[in-house]
């Protein structure tokens, strides 16, 4: 039972982690249908936000609590920036987003390596996150990966309720349905789709701290993790939150059960021939947009 309990906190954490990365593109590539590979590098820059705050703010949790909205301010803007000066002459032309974002993630990571230097770097966690909750019979819970898992929920909790509850989610969700009829009914679609970008490459910044609790800070730790991050979304379904969020937490569970009884390769390998296997029995996903719009 404590293994079993264990494994499955460990499940849990991966796919908090998972969603933290993802949420953004549920955002840019699942509402919008941008393929942002630059997502990763938005990542990079919250974690570079954080490493830089704690060199003028001594107390490493302050400049963690600091970090989280300067992060998502900073790549929230690098995103709107983007997509001001290139994604938007591009909606039409998925594979060309693809290819212009890529060239400009490879930029940014230069631009990282001219900035802070090839080699990694490490952040300093704050004390309390450093140990771990013991429970009891010997099942015990990092205290960063609690922060991570909680971190995870408040922001799908804070996107639902401005997608659901505000006029601007309202507008959002007006634009993925029917664009045309969005434009027509005086709605900024323009600004819309900016403010989208906007708050999807600032989650992605939110994550790039969290990361910096779990591991180090490189030029390219983005592409470590951006390829999950579409997996999931892709799996969940396009532009579904509440798909994003199984599908996060039941591939952390199933990664971390393989990894227990295999290695973290072949736990790898076995994950993404299930998803395969899902995608050509469910190609739509776990959940699918129905929208008014006839194309």
């Amino acid at each position: 039972m404590t293994v079993i309990l264990n494994q499955s906190f460990t499940g849990i954490s991966i796919g908090a982690v998972l969603l933290l990365i993802a949420l953004g593109l549920t955002l840019t590539f699942g509402q919008m249908g941008v393929i942002n590979m630059a997502h990763g590098e938005f990542i990079m820059a919250g974690a570079y936000t954080t490493y830089v705050l704690q060199k003028s703010i001594s107390s490493a949790g302050v400049s963690l609590l600091v970090a989280l909205p300067v992060a998502f301010l900073v790549a929230g803007a690098m995103g709107a920036l983007l997509e001001w000066l290139l994604i938007r002459r591009l909606y039409t032309r998925p594979l060309d987003t693809l290819l212009v974002t890529w060239g400009v993630s490879l930029m940014l990571q230069q631009l990282a390596r001219d900035v802070f230097g090839a080699p990694n770097v490490q952040t300093a966690a704050p004390d309390v996150l450093t140990g771990n909750i013991s429970l009891g019979g010997g099942v015990t819970f990092a205290s960063s990966r609690l922060f991570i898992l909680g971190l995870a929920l408040l922001s799908v909790l804070a996107l639902t309720l401005i997608l659901k509850l505000t006029p601007l989610g309202r507008r959002i969700r007006a634009v993925v349905q029917n664009r045309d009829l969005a434009e027509v009914s005086g709605i900024a679609t323009g600004r819309v789709d900016r403010v989208t970008f906007f708050i999807g490459s600032g989650l992605a910044g939110v994550a790039g701290v969290a990361l910096t609790l779990v591991g180090p800070i490189g030029p390219t730790m983005g592409t470590n993790y951006i390829v999950d991050a579409f997996l999931v979304v892709v799996v969940g379904g396009i532009g579904q939150l509440k798909g994003s969020v199984i599908t996060a937490f039941a591939l952390g569970v199933l990664q971390s059960v393989l990894e227990y009884s295999t290695t973290v390769s072949v736990a790898k390998v076995i994950v993404l021939v299930a998803i395969v296997a899902f995608l050509q029995w469910r190609p739509q996903g776990l959940y699918t947009l129905r929208t008014r719009s006839l194309a």
